[in-house]
């Protein structure tokens, strides 16, 4: 399992739940980022623009579990065969990658181009509870696979 850490708020859901599967856990995070566990192994990465990113693609394969709020990140795990879940707790497909790529694109040119846009609801117990749920159905989805988490 890979964690891009940077921002990820359910770095402690993730320990958990992979405490109770004995699953391993990489945690990426960059220089700037200062995070301790002794569960997790811990991968301190440069600053660098993406360098935490394609760090964490480098060391992806077929069927791990990323655990990213980064839909570029996503893609790249998807290609290569990984299961994807974001944060707030939706697991990233191959049916739905696109449309997330393309609001990502609307957002970004209505950002630049100065117009109001709505704001980012904020982070409730919620989206804990969905991640929670979700990564769980996803480990389980995995195992029943025979798939290396």
């Amino acid at each position: 399992m890979l964690v891009d850490g940077d921002a990820c708020p359910v770095k402690n859901i993730i320990i958990k739940i992979a405490k109770e599967y004995n699953i391993p856990v990489d945690i990426f995070i960059d220089s700037s980022h200062i995070y301790e566990n002794d569960y997790c192994n811990i991968i301190v990465i440069g600053k660098g623009k993406d360098a935490v990113d394609f760090a964490l693609i480098n060391r992806t394969n077929k069927n791990d579990i990323i655990i990213t709020g980064d839909y570029g990140v996503a893609t790249m795990a998807l290609s290569k065969e990984a299961s994807a879940i974001h944060p707030n707790g939706f697991i990233y497909t191959n049916d739905n990658i696109n449309r997330l790529l393309m609001e990502r694109h609307i957002s970004g040119q209505a950002r630049r181009s100065k117009k109001r846009y709505a704001k980012m609801k904020k982070r409730s117990i919620d989206h804990d509870m969905k991640f929670e749920y979700n990564f769980r159905k996803l480990i389980l989805s995995e195992s029943v696979n025979d798939i290396n988490i």
